[in-house]
């Protein structure tokens, strides 16, 4: 018994040297990683700065810079993924679809974002607001064409109470995207 596992262990040790050297050739084969490359496609995204509601002059910076935080964490996970930020806001009922069509053609992205977040009033003075938010997204393609649409409560979802703003916004536009992957995963099926 001993001499047959002495000499089977050599033959072990070749086939797992021969299976790591195939493992490796496959993984450094410059075939491999075109195709591999030619599966993932890359997305150019250009999103505009959000539609504030209540429009609020004082309130509309430190959004922008919470929607962009949030934007980035989210894209950042993915490395097919180039985000680029318009400094002009849209509305969101009238989208403007020419100007769409024009920023995607002018930087050579094919999706852009369309943003809404709408503050939620509370209290009984002008300008009490809480800290959560609806994070509202459309998606168009570079044609301004609608893809999908999807809408994040962060009171609803999320029910945390004691964040800031700024992480309500941030939890928010993760949310909204993780809809909008969802809504384009289901199209894809589809079609």
């Amino acid at each position: 018994m001993k001499n047959a596992l002495l000499s089977t262990t050599p033959l072990c040790i070749l086939l797992l040297f021969l299976q790591s050297c195939t493992t490796l050739y496959a993984s450094t084969d410059p075939v491999n990683e075109k195709l591999s490359a030619q599966k993932k496609q890359n997305y150019q995204i250009v999103y505009f700065n959000p539609q504030i509601e209540p429009n609020i002059e004082e309130i509309k910076f430190p959004t922008y810079q919470a929607f962009f935080d949030g934007m980035t964490q989210k894209t950042a996970t993915y490395d097919n993924i180039r985000i680029m930020r318009i400094d002009d806001p849209q509305s969101y009922q009238n989208v403007d679809l020419d100007m769409v069509r024009s920023v995607c053609k002018h930087n050579q992205s094919n999706i852009a974002i369309v943003p809404k977040i709408k503050y939620f009033k509370v209290g009984l003075g002008k300008y009490v607001f809480s800290n959560q938010v609806v994070v509202t997204l459309k998606m168009y393609d570079a044609n301004g064409n609608l893809l999908a649409e999807s809408e994040h409560d962060t009171y609803k979802k999320n029910r945390k109470l004691l964040s800031n703003t700024e992480n309500s916004i941030r939890m928010g536009v993760s949310g909204a995207m993780d809809g909008l992957l969802k809504k384009l995963k289901y199209l894809e099926r589809r079609n």
